[in-house]
């Protein structure tokens, strides 16, 4: 009885101990400044590729074609 009394305890301990960590580790996931970098590393990974980039330099290649016709007319 007391030998299963002293593993319900260890057990107990164990679960608290598991659930610590896995807490912790849910900490560091949710936590806004991992998200902003995540979103940052994500956003800057979309516009280094090259549909984006060329497309972009289009847009700011007309934009500027604009703004030149206007000024000029």
């Amino acid at each position: 009885m007391a030998g299963d009394t002293e593993r319900i305890e260890q057990e107990i301990a164990q679960a608290r101990e598991d659930l610590a960590k896995t807490l912790d580790a849910l900490a560091e996931r949710t936590s806004p400044q991992r998200l902003a970098d995540d979103l940052k590393t994500k956003v800057v990974a979309t516009l280094n590729t090259p549909a984006v980039k060329f497309g972009l330099a289009g847009v700011g290649v007309l934009v500027m074609v604009i703004v030149v016709r206007k000024i000029t007319h």
